[in-house]
């Protein structure tokens, strides 16, 4: 079973409230089914949603798998089990990333993450989201 999780990046978020989201969708999942191998495969970097899904998955002994675009590779990435560069620009990995899930876990995010959910909707995979507001650091600019 391969579980895609997408979600905020760079935006502040409520980590904590993420975290536990996270936690109770991976218990979720792993309880409604009988199966011995589970890979977490998210967006590769060591930032927000996909940081924190990648270390659950390493907390649980699942594999994790990073999908990307080369543009992944400017940040820190998470060390993963398996790592798949496509193309050159956010985005182009999105169906590469889809054809390898089997369900897909959205928490928060921006356009990708909700674009990324319309696809799978429209391959007819299970796409469980959880709305997660975004926080400005700085007060005066809008989130």
């Amino acid at each position: 079973m391969r579980i895609g999780v997408v979600g905020y990046s760079k935006q502040i978020f409520e980590a904590d409230i993420a975290q536990s989201l996270i936690q109770q969708a991976f218990d979720a999942i792993a309880m409604k089914k009988n199966i011995e191998v589970i890979e977490v495969v998210s967006g590769l970097t060591q930032l927000g949603i996909p940081a924190l899904a990648y270390q659950e998955a390493v907390r649980r002994g699942w594999k994790t798998v990073g999908v990307a675009c080369r543009k992944a590779l400017d940040y820190r990435c998470f060390p993963v089990d398996q790592r798949i560069i496509v193309g050159r620009n956010w985005g182009d990995e999105s169906q590469t990333f889809l054809d390898m899930i089997d369900v897909l876990l959205r928490f928060g995010g921006g356009q990708q993450a909700h674009f990324e959910c319309l696809l799978a909707q429209e391959q007819g995979k299970q796409v469980i989201e959880f709305e997660l507001r975004s926080i400005c650091a700085i007060p005066s600019l809008t989130c």
